[in-house]
């Protein structure tokens, strides 16, 4: 199927708006705050928008389904770019991203050897968002620097990486079955530009940050992909989309709600002599 240049252009342009508003929310706010959002459906959403479009809702629905579990695989890029990635620079920066796709292509292969239900594909990421949670559990905590202005360079490099993965996905996605097109529907899209240009900005440091709040970010990509999972076939694209937002951004508030209400209990409660 031949796509409409329309489409094309509409890839472009929400990838950099995406990839745009993440990297001011970890300057402006915090980094914290920023990995946590880094798990809101941004860059799935858009790849299994426009592959629902380019083939058939039902196709993009059977994708989603693979991408609960695919999550999974997100987390192993994360976690081989953190062990890659210690170094500032661009040497780090090419060492993170080589280990990273290493272990994002190693788990990829491993998941798509099974046939995932919804049940068995969102166990699988929970069980994987609880062992990164722990292994990052004593990862630093470090803020990024604000810096005034934007960039062209950084603005072209985070247009050209995000909108190459958007359209590298969706492009397979017409060769390959769907479990594969789900699992790269799971990719980092956003995130990953995002963590060059912090990288490259500011260090390891602060990428090390994002990296470990984001298995904890991943529940709302798992409410957003179970309820598109469920509704895309029946429901159509569009309100789709929109069930499937609310239902990640009803998470995240839940999950905002709980870890503020942890943190003060945390606060409030007596030190032991």
């Amino acid at each position: 199927m031949e796509v409409p240049l329309s489409w094309q252009l509409a890839k472009l342009l929400v990838s950099i708006g995406m990839v745009l508003g993440l990297s001011v929310i970890a300057e402006r706010v915090s980094t914290r705050v920023a990995g946590l959002l880094a798990g809101y459906p941004l860059g799935t959403a858009i790849a299994l928008f426009f592959i629902g479009l380019e083939l058939s809702p039902q196709f993009a629905a059977d994708s989603a389904v693979h991408t609960l579990a695919g999550f999974t695989a997100t987390l192993a890029f994360g976690g081989g770019y953190l062990v890659g990635g210690r170094r500032d620079g661009l040497a780090g920066i090419v060492r993170g991203t080589a280990l990273g796709l290493l272990a994002w292509l190693a788990t990829s292969l491993i998941l798509t050897t099974f046939d995932f239900t919804r049940i068995s594909g969102t166990l699988t990421t929970l069980a994987a968002i609880v062992l990164f949670s722990w292994l990052y559990r004593r990862v630093p905590e470090t803020r990024a620097t604000p810096r005034g202005g934007f960039s062209w360079s950084a603005l072209a490099l985070r247009a050209g990486l995000a909108a190459g993965i958007i359209f590298l996905i969706t492009g397979l996605a017409h060769v390959v079955p769907s479990a594969w097109a789900g699992v790269m529907a799971a990719f980092p899209v956003t995130m990953y530009p995002f963590l060059v240009i912090l990288h490259l900005v500011q260090g390891a440091a602060p990428v090390a940050t994002v990296i470990k709040h984001y298995p904890l970010g991943l529940g709302s990509l798992l409410c957003y992909a179970l309820v598109v999972s469920l509704t895309y076939a029946s429901l159509g694209l569009w309100l789709g989309t929109l069930l499937g937002f609310a239902a990640a951004t009803l998470w995240l508030l839940l999950w905002t709600r709980f870890q503020q209400w942890w943190h003060q209990r945390r606060v409030s409660a007596p030190e032991t002599p």
